[in-house]
């Protein structure tokens, strides 16, 4: 990712590129200035150091959604809320990461990256904006419940990405403003740039204490990603 704006997904489809680059630019979209961030940071590895930050987040933790921070094991998880294979990670381990979650056993990051254009961006500041009210591990899930066959097909907007949000109880003014606005358009470019920065190239891409699981065997196979959790220390 660091050397050509063309990335892909762990399906192999390519995704990005100049022609994207364009299309986010002319898209006329609410998430204008989103999108303007995100490409800038995507082709540039500039990370903006005043940007806004959702509430949950830390540089040092790449700029991702964290919770439960400073327990181990730490899982990174790099998706891309448009990606047809991150929606099936999320299928095989989102109901067990998220009991895990609950139960203060994980510390889990999500950077929420936006390699396929113009939805996915929105889509990331939007769930940055749901975790600001305590609602992001819903919102996560519907968005992946809700993702459309075809990549940027207007299903995403402001409109209806407050709509998703009112269904998991985040209907504050705060967090419509935050929608509408983009509030977290530096975030979302940051959290590019970061993955830019790791090679981070394929989404999704998954760390248990900094190393990569098996896309071969760990991925899509739940009781292989528990047995690689308890191998880097999950207890209990």
């Amino acid at each position: 990712m660091a050397k050509s704006p063309k990335t892909k997904d762990s399906s192999g489809s390519k995704s990005g590129g100049g022609d994207n680059f364009t299309r986010w630019l002319v898209a006329g979209m609410v998430g204008l200035v989103v999108v303007v961030a995100v490409a800038f940071s995507l082709f540039s590895n500039r990370t903006n150091t005043a940007a806004t930050l959702p509430s949950t987040v830390k540089q040092s933790d790449g700029y991702g959604i964290s919770f439960n921070s400073g327990i181990k094991p730490v899982i990174d998880i790099w998706e891309d809320f448009q990606c047809p294979v991150c929606k099936n990670f999320e299928a095989v381990v989102g109901e067990y990461l998220n009991q895990l979650i609950v139960e203060k056993k994980v510390n889990v990051i999500f950077h929420t990256l936006s390699f396929i254009g113009d939805e996915s961006i929105l889509a990331a500041n939007a769930a940055a904006c749901a975790s600001d009210e305590d609602k992001f591990l819903p919102f996560h899930a519907l968005l992946y419940q809700t993702q459309s066959a075809r990549e940027n097909s207007g299903l995403w907007n402001a409109e209806s990405l407050q709509d998703l949000g009112a269904q998991v109880g985040a209907t504050s003014d705060k967090f419509t403003a935050c929608v509408k606005d983009g509030t977290y358009a530096q975030w979302v470019a940051n959290v590019a740039s970061d993955g830019a920065k790791k090679n981070v190239n394929s989404t999704p891409t998954v760390f248990i204490n900094g190393v990569e699981i098996d896309r071969n065997t760990q991925y899509f196979n739940l009781e292989a990603f528990k047995a690689a959790l308890v191998t880097a220390g999950l207890k209990g």
